[in-house]
């Protein structure tokens, strides 16, 4: 670290808040997804004059144990978080040892992958299903994508699963299919993913795939509860009829290891690990592994359009990740304006840490 005699002065917490561009509905499992929301945040300041910052998520800890100790204690520029305990910091000490080093946070993860990254858009949910007492049907979700294609995005990521909780299973698996075939018909050349969200079984799975299979899907993602027979059985049934499909697992309380087990296996293409959750530091120790059995990543961003941000700069650190999760919004009192966003690529700026001014927090 170029000043290995950094100690923290100060961690300060508050929130900040994520505004999407429109209410989101519904996925195969939870209820409406809201307009935003309020997101916990650090900033940990050094004897320096150095601040990191980032977003948090998960259980977090007394962060007032940090003051008085030694950056160098706290984060390995060259491997991440020391202390697991203290992974719930691992956005804000990255940030830190970057500002530290006056290095961009990808060229610290070892510049591995392309500056510019493809993004798709991830929030085009079952709104053709609100309001209940008068739903706006399949239209809605083409008027979504068509926003969403003004504001830059080229790929599209469509939830799928009606039928696990919203709609009977036969009319769920129906309305599915017509909106994977009516956002093709719309987009010809965009890049389309689903996500079932694990609210589809193997056989209905398959079945969808048979409908769709000239659609060209670019990837399934957690089609269905985690089970090997089965991913298995998907991916012989792709090979046959839309070879190109990519199977995306392990968003969702991965077991790590079962996970790498199946894509060694040849029947997983993409690791979905959250860039925060999971988090960046673990994505360091795991990505040598990921590149070793030939399988790549795109850690999960959805939730808050920071995390986008921060899964670009993994990207670009680490290579192995072919397009990352866009989050369409903004959050509040934050300058993203050296990330540069166009024609449905993300790249990162050359600007120490993550790139972003430490905002005023409520």
């Amino acid at each position: 670290m170029s000043d290995p005699d950094a100690i923290v002065t100060a961690v300060k917490t508050g929130t900040l808040r994520a505004v999407y561009p429109r209410t989101v509905g519904r996925n195969a499992r939870l209820g409406s997804h809201g307009s935003g929301g309020d997101t916990p945040v650090v900033v940990i300041e050094t004897n320096t004059g150095h601040r990191g910052w980032g977003l948090v998520e998960g259980q977090q800890r007394d962060a007032s144990a940090l003051v008085g100790r030694p950056v160098a204690e706290l984060i390995d520029p060259a491997a991440g978080v020391l202390d697991p305990d203290l992974h719930w910091l691992d956005i804000a000490l990255h940030d830190l040892a970057g500002m530290l080093m006056d290095l961009p946070v990808h060229r610290m993860l070892g510049a591995a992958g392309s500056p510019t990254t493809p993004v798709y858009d991830g929030a085009i949910y079952f709104d053709d299903l609100d309001p209940e007492e008068q739903p706006r049907g399949l239209e809605v979700v083409l008027a979504n994508c068509a926003a969403d294609a003004t504001a830059g995005y080229g790929a599209f990521k469509l939830k799928i699963g009606r039928g696990n909780r919203w709609m009977d299973r036969e009319s769920g698996d129906q309305r599915d299919i017509a909106v994977t075939r009516a956002v093709r018909k719309a987009w010809p050349a965009a890049k389309i993913l689903v996500d079932a969200n694990d609210g589809s079984d193997c056989t209905g799975l398959l079945n969808y795939v048979d409908a769709v299979a000239d659609c060209g899907l670019y990837w399934i993602e957690e089609p269905f509860l985690d089970d090997a027979a089965d991913l298995a059985r998907l991916r012989t049934h792709l090979d046959s009829v839309s070879p190109d499909t990519l199977i995306a697992e392990g968003e969702t309380s991965p077991d790590v290891e079962q996970v790498m087990s199946i894509a060694a296996d040849g029947h997983l293409d993409i690791l979905l690990m959250d860039v925060m959750s999971f988090g960046v530091t673990r994505w360091r120790q795991l990505m040598p592994r990921v590149r070793e059995i030939g399988v790549q990543a795109s850690p999960h961003a959805w939730g808050r359009p920071l995390k986008t941000l921060y899964a670009a700069q993994l990207a670009a650190g680490l290579g192995q990740v072919p397009i990352i999760e866009g989050v369409p919004g903004h959050t509040a009192g934050v300058d993203t304006s050296s990330y540069r966003f166009t024609g449905s690529a993300l790249t990162v700026p050359d600007l120490p840490g993550f790139g972003l001014p430490v905002p005023v927090l409520d």
